[in-house]
């Protein structure tokens, strides 16, 4: 066995040299701490390429692009920066932020938990645009800010006004909601986006308002056409039952326990109730333990695409309006990533970009076996272990590719803001 000695004598080196660092200090010889702090802080480039680089104040909660500023959400405050160069615009107490609207007439939109009202914020100036005392709950789009008022237990409206000017599109009565529904974009039955690797839950932006918004409440499904601003239909569904609003229908998911397994239905109605298409055998993965059939989550997809599994196990993208196959995958296929136009595939090691439109494959990634995929208005963003592309949709021409572990948490027309830790770049495109 090796003796000791060795290491007694490399402690006594180490402490005789910090007696002198500290003496020399404290007698203002030389004081080595100031640069060697800096040199502890200081970070490292968070990937080659990008346009600027900027430390944060603490870690994000989220980040998006709005116009030519980027908005940076903490816990209890947000910030703006410069889109340029990362000049600091504005900052605001707020404990939840979300943005409106695209590109030039795009706002931000801020509140406070546990407290009725919001406020709708110039992106550049932070100046305050419009303000609500009474909402409850907002959602962002793309074409709308959809808020929810209640003045009573039994008395709540629903109201579409638009992003920019703050005009009222349109204002509906609910009938009770209760208090399920608070803060920024709270849960709706919908669909669950796709998004995985190291890419942000919001990288895509707000979505285009659905020509369907389902309200829950008390076991009910509250149905609104956002066209006239109507309540259409009031659903309750069976205790075997889930109900997601995608793509204009009302989908019920029927799972029945038998034989040691689920046996699912999925049947797609109208704003009026009438059935237009079903699937047997169909499973929307709503139930996290299939065999129970315990039904706790929406299904995943796009905004119009919902992704099923056949009986045999193959992946299926289906037209939640009309119930058609738009893409049909054999057992070693995984969708990554979907949205209305394409969707993002992987099989082995090989990623591969489908188009709805043209019925193909429109673009491949080889070699990037365990990379994760998201797609967004402006690009695919494929990410994988130390490694980010970024993508053009309908081509697969390559606009970034960069080795970083950093996540992407916002992708605009000309390029992708990176966070690593408390650190934030800007990366163009080529």
């Amino acid at each position: 066995m090796a003796s000791g000695g060795g290491s007694w004598k490399g402690l006594w080196v180490v402490t005789v040299a910090a007696v002198a660092l500290t003496v020399l200090a404290a007698t203002h010889t030389w004081n080595p701490f100031p640069q060697l702090w800096a040199w502890i802080t200081t970070s490292g480039p968070v990937a080659p390429g990008t346009r600027w680089q900027q430390s944060l104040g603490g870690t994000p909660q989220s980040v998006a692009i709005a116009g030519d500023a980027v908005i940076v959400e903490y816990r209890t405050s947000v910030e703006a920066y410069g889109l340029t160069a990362a000049v600091k615009l504005w900052a605001s107490d707020a404990d939840w932020a979300a943005v409106a609207g695209k590109g030039a007439g795009a706002v931000v939109v801020t509140g406070r938990l546990l407290t009725k009202g919001y406020q709708v914020l110039d992106p550049s100036t932070g100046a305050v645009r419009r303000s609500d005392t009474a909402a409850s709950a907002v959602w962002t789009y793309q074409d709308a800010i959809v808020d929810l008022s209640c003045s009573g237990g039994n008395d709540c409206r629903l109201t579409a006004w638009d992003p920019r000017a703050g005009t009222q599109l349109w204002s509906v009565g609910t009938g009770g909601i209760g208090f399920v529904l608070d803060a920024a974009n709270p849960d709706l039955p919908d669909t669950r986006r796709l998004v995985s690797g190291a890419v942000d839950d919001d990288v895509a932006g707000p979505p285009v308002l659905p020509g369907l918004l389902g309200l829950p409440h008390d076991g009910e499904v509250r149905v609104i056409d956002t066209a006239t601003g109507r309540l259409v239909q009031t659903v309750r569904p069976a205790r075997d039952q889930r109900v997601a609003v995608v793509g204009g229908r009302v989908l019920t998911v029927t799972g029945t326990a038998r034989d040691g397994t689920c046996y699912y239905a999925v049947v797609g109605g109208s704003p009026a109730g009438e059935v237009v298409w079903q699937r047997d055998g169909l499973n929307l993965r709503t139930a996290d333990n299939g065999s129970a059939c315990e039904q706790d989550q929406d299904p995943a997809g796009g905004y119009n695409v919902v992704l099923g599994v056949d009986p045999y196990g193959r992946e299926v993208l289906i037209n939640g309006y009309d119930g058609r196959n738009l893409w049909y995958g054999d057992k070693e296929s995984t969708v990554l990533a979907v949205n209305d136009s394409y969707a993002v595939i992987r099989k082995d090691a090989t990623i591969r970009g489908f188009s709805f439109t043209r019925d193909r494959n429109v673009w491949r990634q080889d070699d990037r076996p365990d990379a994760g995929a998201a797609l967004t208005p402006y690009a695919a963003i494929v990410a994988s272990k130390g490694r980010v592309t970024a993508l053009s949709l309908s081509s697969g021409t390559v606009r970034a590719d960069v080795r970083t572990d950093a996540k992407v948490f916002a992708v605009g027309p000309d390029g992708m803001v990176l966070v690593a830790g408390r650190d934030m770049a800007y990366l163009p495109f080529a």
